[in-house]
């Protein structure tokens, strides 16, 4: 499936939506393993992000990427703002020889893998993207399946970011950015079905 430009505008809309509404959630997640404040930082940055792609409509898909990525770098705090930049500068660039979406996020999961040092397992957001990326490029995303990728992270023992210090407190816990990343694949679902 080939993503448009008025597609990423409507995801990263709806996106921001979600994030505004379980801002408060998502810093309660970020309580106990965290510092507390990535629904609002996020938050801050998605409302930065639907606010510049409307004031300057991008001319392609990559410009639009682009934009997202840039926006989120200067905008968001802690660790959430490089990662989740870095996953949309990899699509901008793998945009400019495709806009399949299966392609698109398997960069951004690359991108999120180096930049941040985690694997599947490491009760990271890359969790829920390394589950979610291949059902995106089969065609079989579901928001149950969405459900089930962000929840696998409660149990999990954190091993990268501020969460690895609490070792074993860390289980119980759904990790923060496995959540937010759950409202973006879920705002994808709702956008190209």
């Amino acid at each position: 499936m080939e993503l448009t430009v008025n597609q990423t505008i409507e995801w990263m809309t709806k996106f921001a939506t979600k994030i505004a509404a379980n801002k408060q959630l998502l810093s309660d997640l970020d309580t106990p393993i965290g510092d507390s404040d990535h629904g609002f930082n996020m938050d801050r940055g998605m409302q930065a992000v639907v606010k510049k792609l409307s004031t300057t409509p991008p001319a392609s898909e990559s410009d639009a990427l682009k934009e997202i990525a840039m926006t989120l770098i200067s905008t968001v705090g802690g660790a959430s703002g490089p990662l989740y930049g870095t996953a949309f500068l990899k699509m901008a660039k793998k945009s400019a020889t495709t806009t399949d979406l299966g392609e698109l996020l398997e960069a951004a999961l690359s991108g999120i893998e180096k930049r941040g040092g985690a694997r599947p397992g490491d009760k990271t957001m890359v969790d829920v993207w390394a589950q979610l990326v291949p059902i995106v490029k089969e065609g079989k995303l579901t928001e149950s399946r969405i459900t089930a990728a962000v929840k696998s992270t409660a149990p999990m023992i954190a091993k990268k970011g501020r969460a690895s210090y609490l070792g074993e407190r860390s289980k119980g816990h759904v990790d923060p950015g496995s959540q937010s990343s759950g409202y973006l694949f879920t705002a994808l679902l709702e956008t190209v079905g």
